[in-house]
Parts: structure tokens; C-alpha cells; sequence
């Protein structure tokens, strides 16, 4: 029996996101959910990150009951503190300052929709930065890289030179997991020859 063709739907406007999903044979269709990304106040670090991929794979509207939902979020974690986007160039040498010479953990939460079904996975990976000096995040901060990142930095770019080691999934840092998505998509009977471009 022949498998009900599929469109992936990638509710985000990142475009990190949706390249990575190109690299393994996808052409998602963009459709971003808006939603409030503000944490609850008792809330983990884990069960934000997962609450925001939900939600987002929840707000994202269904145009046809071929349509696969794929939502993610990504946040930085140093000492159990969430770093989200900086609030100025201050704010992001303030966290650049703060990840130097250290580990953090990113976290990326992915969820897929499909229907009223819902399917969840959370990588988290651990991300070793080398001892930074103040010539080196200024000249980063120049580069206007780290003004829209979690964490104020993008490892795919730039700041690839402050990282010294990677523990879990590289892809992951970036924005999204990608051995874990082929796989909720392959437990679905979703794969690169079933997507349909529109």
C-alpha cells in the first residue's frame, strides 16, 4: 500500500533552522507560530525549552491533514540560568564575558504535530568555550553576529573560533537536532522522497 504523501511544515522563520532541514532532503513549507516566549517563573530551563517547541507546533494552523508540523526551540544554560537574546551589545559581552573559559549546555526542544497527535524530544549538549579577552568579544560584537542569539553567539558562525569542544549534537547547537528529527519523521512514514514542495 502506497504512503499518503506528506508536506513538512516548519513553523519558525529561522533560517538556520530551515537549512539544516534542507541538508538532509526536506523543503519545508514556512509557516512561524507567534506565541509568548516569556518563562513562567518557577520554571526549569528543560521544561521551558519544551513548553515553547509545544506551543509553538500547537499555534502553527494545519492547512491540510497532510501537513506535518515541526516546531523547535533552542536556549543557552549556564549554571541553570536561561542566557536568551541580549538586549544590546552590553548585554551580549556581559554573556560572552560570563561563557568564557567555560561550559555551557544548549538545549533545543523539538515537537511534531500531526493532527492532534504530538510527538516531543528534547538534545541537550554541551558546549566548551576557550578564555576570551575583550579585544576578541569586542571585535565579535562589531560583526553584529551575536545581536539576535541565544547565548549572543552563533557557533555556525563567527564564534566557531571561541569553542574548543562540542559534546552531544553539533546541529543541535545550530537550532536543531537532526538525527532526532529524521527519526520522528521516519517513525511517521515521513521521509525526503514523501515531501511535497508547494
Amino acid at each position: 500500500m502506497p504512503k499518503t504523501q506528506s508536506c513538512l511544515v516548519l513553523a519558525s522563520q529561522s533560517p538556520r533552522r530551515r537549512e539544516l532541514l534542507e541538508q538532509i532532503g526536506f523543503k519545508p513549507l514556512i509557516r512561524p507560530s507567534d506565541i509568548d516566549e516569556t518563562p513562567l517563573a518557577t520554571e526549569t530551563a528543560s521544561d521551558y525549552v519544551e513548553r515553547m517547541a509545544r506551543e509553538k507546533a500547537l499555534a502553527c494552523s494545519i492547512m491540510a491533514e497532510s501537513e506535518v508540523i515541526l516546531a523547535a526551540d533552542t536556549v543557552v544554560v549556564l549554571d541553570g540560568e536561561i542566557l536568551g537574546k541580549p538586549l544590546n551589545r552590553a548585554d551580549a559581552a556581559a554573556m560572552l564575558e560570563r561563557l568564557s573559559h567555560r561550559s555551557h549546555q544548549v538545549m533545543t526542544a523539538v515537537a511534531l504535530r500531526r493532527g492532534n497527535e504530538l510527538k516531543e524530544r528534547r538534545v541537550v549538549s554541551d558546549v566548551t568555550f576557550a578564555e576570551l579577552d575583550a579585544a576578541q568579544i569586542h571585535q565579535y560584537l562589531l560583526s553584529g553576529e551575536a545581536d539576535d542569539k541565544a547565548g549572543s553567539y552563533g557557533i555556525q558562525g563567527r564564534a566557531a573560533k571561541f569553542v574548543t569542544h562540542v559534546s552531544g549534537s553539533y546541529s543541535s547547537v545550530v537550532g536543531l537536532p537532526l538525527y532526532e528529527v529524521a527519526v520522528l519523521l521516519r517513525d511517521w512514514g515521513v521521509v525526503e522522497s514523501d515531501v511535497v514542495e508547494k
